[in-house]
């Protein structure tokens, strides 16, 4: 699994880049607070629901949470699924917002 940093991914979107960004948190952490990732619970990974981003599996993913340990678990499963470009997003929103 790589990693990428707030700042890296603060930078891309700022350019514009088209990104594949999935949030693993529960809906209300998204509803609360969320950068307009697809919200992809990390329940509904492990449990193997991920037609939504099937056609991403050869296309580079950057899957972010609250700190970053729900999205390393998510990178590793969707690794398992046959995902070749997982990204984990270090720190999660708490850098992100730190970061403002």
């Amino acid at each position: 699994m790589q990693e990428i940093t707030v700042l890296e991914l603060k930078k891309r979107m700022n350019e514009d880049e088209l990104l594949h960004i999935i949030d693993v948190r529960e809906p209300d952490e998204y509803n609360e607070y969320n950068i307009g990732a697809q919200l992809i619970p990390l329940g509904k990974i492990m449990s193997m629901q991920v037609d939504e981003i099937e056609d991403f599996k050869e296309q580079e993913l950057i899957v972010h949470c609250r700190s970053g340990n729900r999205s390393a678990q998510a990178c590793m499963f969707l690794e398992t699924m046959g995902f070749t470009n997982c990204k984990n997003l270090v720190g999660g929103m708490i850098a992100w917002q730190e970061m403002g």
